[in-house]
């Protein structure tokens, strides 16, 4: 004859034994941590989804129904010390670290500064910027700047744009509310510059540019380099003589230029200016042709021309006592032709992979 079997334990019980142990060690062990990841590594065994805790929740569904309501009571109870014992722990943690900082010998400011690894790299637009920059100040130009939201009146009328000129259209040009507009061209550099100054002067104006203008080749907001003098005599040979000269120190020695007639309302005349190929240059200075150069042998790289009498009489200078000449390039097409970049979006994409070339 057997024995009958020992009546099973009292689930309830059992959880109330196990939330007063879980009660009296959640402090001491939150205590004992040292570090703010050990504090936090504690209180995960205990509320975490595996934790301390959530065991004993788990029981609950062996309790009887009648009494389930008191223990989770309990449990939420526990679990709301667990909290705060943790925030309060946290809160003396930081302080200890603070006060450690705080009553630490000083820094030696005497010591080098750590070099951050990662240096960034230059744009390439910045990059020939500079370039440009460079080649103009040495040949006696000075730098000036003007303002993005210009004046009507200094991007288009002063410069010689009639009325109807294509590029004052709204669907060329950005214009604010109030009758502002973003400069199209760094050419209200010059007009400010002819304004505000007397002859002679050169001076090179870098700067962004905008227009209603996006594919492959364009951009809505791109980077522009206006180069202007105004003399004495001036003739289209001085102007020839500063291409040549600023051809050869950007792009070598030999490099060969030419002129092409073409129009644009502020000079006359006007001319757009090629230089030889430097994608296809062979080593005894001929051009074998490319796709590039469309097998020309010659690249478009800017414009240019004599500033137009009206445009020196709208600035308040004589042009029977003075002349001068201007010329004009994009930054982002002399980067391409430097750098053989297919797509101009490249370069404001920003794309660290791009960028790590240069």
């Amino acid at each position: 004859m057997t024995s009958p079997s020992a009546p099973p334990a009292d689930p309830t019980a059992a959880i109330d034994r196990a939330l007063a142990e879980l009660r009296e060690a959640f402090l001491p062990r939150f205590r004992a941590a040292t570090t703010e990841q050990a504090l936090r590594d504690e209180n995960a065994k205990i509320l975490g989804k595996k934790g301390e805790l959530t065991a004993i929740l788990k029981l609950l569904g062996q309790a009887p129904p009648a009494g389930r309501k008191a223990i989770g009571e309990k449990v939420n109870a526990l679990k709301q010390e667990v909290e705060s014992g943790f925030e309060g722990c946290l809160r003396d943690l930081r302080g200890k670290e603070r006060e450690a900082e705080l009553s630490a010998p000083p820094f030696d400011l005497t010591l080098p500064g750590r070099v951050p690894s990662g240096v960034g790299h230059k744009h390439p637009i910045s990059i020939v910027r500079e370039e440009v920059v460079a080649v103009f100040r040495q040949l006696g130009f000075a730098v000036h700047d003007g303002p993005d939201v210009e004046h009507e009146a200094n991007n288009f009328t002063l410069l010689g744009f009639p009325p109807d000129h294509p590029a004052t259209d709204m669907q060329d040009s950005f214009w604010t509310e109030s009758g502002h507009i973003l400069r199209t061209h760094t050419s209200n550099i010059q007009i400010r510059a002819m304004k505000g100054q007397k002859p002679p002067m050169a001076f090179i104006a870098p700067g962004t540019v905008y227009r209603r203008d996006d594919d492959a080749t364009h951009s809505p907001m791109f980077h522009q380099i206006e180069a202007f003098l105004v003399d004495r005599r001036v003739t289209l040979a001085h102007l020839k003589g500063v291409l040549a000269e600023f051809a050869e120190r950007l792009y070598g020695p030999g490099t060969p230029v030419r002129l092409r007639p073409s129009y644009f309302p502020f000079v006359e005349p006007g001319a757009e200016v090629d230089i030889g190929c430097v994608f296809c240059r062979q080593s005894d200075g001929t051009r074998a042709g490319c796709n590039l150069c469309k097998h020309t042998g010659f690249i478009e790289i800017l414009g240019c021309g004599m500033i137009h009498p009206v445009v020196l009489e709208n600035c308040g200078i004589d042009p029977e006592e003075w002349s001068g000449f201007a010329l004009g390039m994009g930054l982002e097409r002399i980067a391409m032709l430097r750098y053989g970049i297919p797509n101009i979006r490249l370069m404001f994409d920003n794309d660290p992979r791009f960028l790590s070339q240069f």
